[in-house]
């Protein structure tokens, strides 16, 4: 098993990549990027463009991406979709047979929810990795409004549509950051005194941005999202959310 470097390459602008992943990059054997269907093809599509940007003259394998199981319940659906993942990673490494390490891009940065170093560990036999840390959404949203991530001596919670959705603000917490909400959960919320930061397409010049009391953009956000979605067959989005 080659070496495996887990590459974080931001929000999609080609800007965002780090001088030491745009110099890993140059130096890796095989690149493998994966496709999730004809809806998300443009996601596959900004891998490449990244890569023609950065002048990355390794090869690049496409794989398919599995579906998950929706039968399950949610934690075995996630584990025995990642297993499946790791088998279509070891099956494409060893049909390429690359001399040198093998990169994957990952959005935002590896070690910030996202499952790459799940799967990684699945591997047999276990890889040498190398994780190259990227531009996450959370420094790309704060950026994009012009504000802070934390109040004075404040703690911010970043939390899962999910679980705000299951559980609802977390006791004593100040700032929310959410991440992976296909749900616009906030909507499940008490409004009152809440302000709301929110962001797709980050960084891209698809870039949206609303912002606001929550109980006045809550629907604008959920309106301008369905539109976005149905538009470009896929969206990543975020937002920060903070009690007066």
């Amino acid at each position: 098993m080659p070496d495996l470097w887990l590459i974080g390459i931001g929000t999609g602008n080609p800007a965002h990549v780090t001088l030491e992943a745009r110099d890993a990059l140059r130096e890796v054997a095989l690149v493998m990027v994966p496709r999730k269907g004809p809806d998300k093809a443009d996601l596959a599509d900004l891998r490449h463009k990244i890569l023609r940007a950065l002048d990355c003259p390794a090869p690049v394998l496409e794989f398919d991406m599995p579906v998950r199981d929706e039968r399950l319940a949610y934690r075995a659906r996630v584990e025995q979709w990642h297993d499946e993942i790791a088998e279509i990673w070891a099956a494409t490494i060893a049909r390429a047979r690359p001399g040198g390490p093998v990169a994957l891009l990952v959005w935002g940065d590896p070690g910030l929810y996202d499952s790459t170093l799940r799967i990684a560990a699945r591997l047999t036999p276990q890889p040498r990795l190398r994780v190259i840390p990227g531009i996450t959404a959370l420094q790309a949203l704060t950026a994009a409004h012009a504000i802070a991530f934390n109040t004075i001596n404040g703690a911010v919670t970043v939390t899962t549509g999910r679980r705000l959705r299951d559980h609802g603000w977390p006791e004593g917490a100040e700032t929310l950051v959410v991440m992976l909400d296909g749900e616009c959960s906030f909507g499940t919320l008490d409004a009152d005194g809440v302000e709301i930061w929110w962001g797709a397409y980050l960084g891209m010049h698809e870039q949206i941005l609303i912002a606001g009391p929550l109980a006045e953009v809550a629907q604008q956000i959920i309106s301008c999202r369905a539109e976005a979605r149905a538009r470009h067959g896929w969206i990543m989005d975020t937002y920060l959310l903070r009690r007066k």
